[in-house]
């Protein structure tokens, strides 16, 4: 058995026994790579306290967010009760996670998970996330516009059209249920947004953001960006993906009471209470229709989020 690291061992437990429920008649896949190993080695020791049908598949990173997992990862995936993806580079938006959740798999992938940020996001209670989750998607789904303002600049409006709100709430005890992991967030794959938004947290590819980011938005496409990195990380999807990269995939609101800073990792700080953010790229696996080998989160603070007309009361960080 791997030697697990001490200080991993009471976050995997939570992992696995409150967010996934797993039992003991399960099945649970472990999915990393050489640079998550250690994060790994401990979900699967805490699977293995509950099964006696814990396995762990290691992989090479791939090259950005959004790219496949091998053929054979996939398949172990689909075969699968519970999969957990401790992962480098994120397989949330892959077609391998989507097939593996219609097979009946639970799922929660962890991306660009690091080991201070898998010891502080998994000390939470995600009970409490899911019904603060429950209250927001409550007061935004159905929602015909939604206003979001900065102070830094963003103004941007969001229009949902006919497609399905989702709560990543972190409890991930059905069939078919993905989340990702630390959780808390409710998310929309809009059909139509235009303006500007002002990063001025966390963005894929930087981390934190040292002062603001812009992006424009025109009819769901991005139009225009002034970041030089975040460009070519766009541009060179495009020569595989076409104009899918730049689509507007995601707006999405924290729900996460227990993150109180932002701490230059995208799969936490999106997650952070009182924040929102967007993501560029594929949405098919969201309730989109563009399918694209990038999917890039940036994280807005400070929002004013009006929701047909009325003020959302965002959650606040405890």
């Amino acid at each position: 058995m791997d030697t697990v690291d001490e200080r991993l061992r009471g976050p995997a437990r939570t992992a696995i026994d409150q967010c996934m429920g797993l039992a003991s008649d399960e099945s649970c896949l472990i999915v990393t790579d050489d640079e998550r190993q250690a994060i790994g080695a401990a979900l699967r020791a805490a699977a293995a306290e509950r099964t006696d049908a814990a396995s762990m598949l290691t992989y090479t990173p791939g090259d950005q967010h959004g790219e496949e997992p091998p053929a054979p990862v996939g398949a172990a995936m689909a075969d699968a009760d519970v999969v957990l993806a401790p992962t480098t580079k994120s397989i949330s938006h892959t077609r391998a996670r989507e097939a593996a959740c219609e097979a009946g798999a639970r799922i929660a992938t962890l991306p660009g998970i690091t080991e201070p940020v898998f010891e502080t996001g998994l000390d939470a209670d995600y009970e409490a996330i899911a019904s603060t989750s429950d209250r927001v998607y409550d007061a935004v789904s159905g929602a015909e516009q939604i206003q979001i303002t900065t102070p830094r600049g963003t103004d941007v409006t969001v229009r949902p059209g006919d497609r399905a709100w989702h709560r990543d709430t972190g409890i991930v005890h059905g069939p078919g249920d993905f989340s990702n992991l630390p959780a808390g967030e409710v998310f929309v794959s809009p059909l139509h947004v235009e303006g500007r938004i002002v990063v001025d947290g966390t963005m894929m590819p930087h981390g934190a953001i040292d002062g603001t980011l812009s992006i424009d938005v025109t009819a769901g496409t991005v139009t225009y960006v002034d970041d030089d990195a975040l460009r070519a990380e766009l541009d060179a999807a495009a020569e595989t993906s076409g104009d899918g990269a730049y689509n507007l995939a995601e707006f999405g609101i924290g729900t996460n009471t227990a993150v109180a800073d932002l701490v230059g990792s995208v799969l936490l700080d999106e997650k952070a209470a009182g924040t929102v953010h967007f993501a560029i790229g594929d949405d098919a696996s969201i309730g989109g229709t563009t399918e694209a080998s990038i999917h890039l989160d940036g994280v807005v603070r400070d929002p004013t989020v009006t929701v047909d007309g009325a003020p959302l009361d965002l959650p606040v960080a405890e």
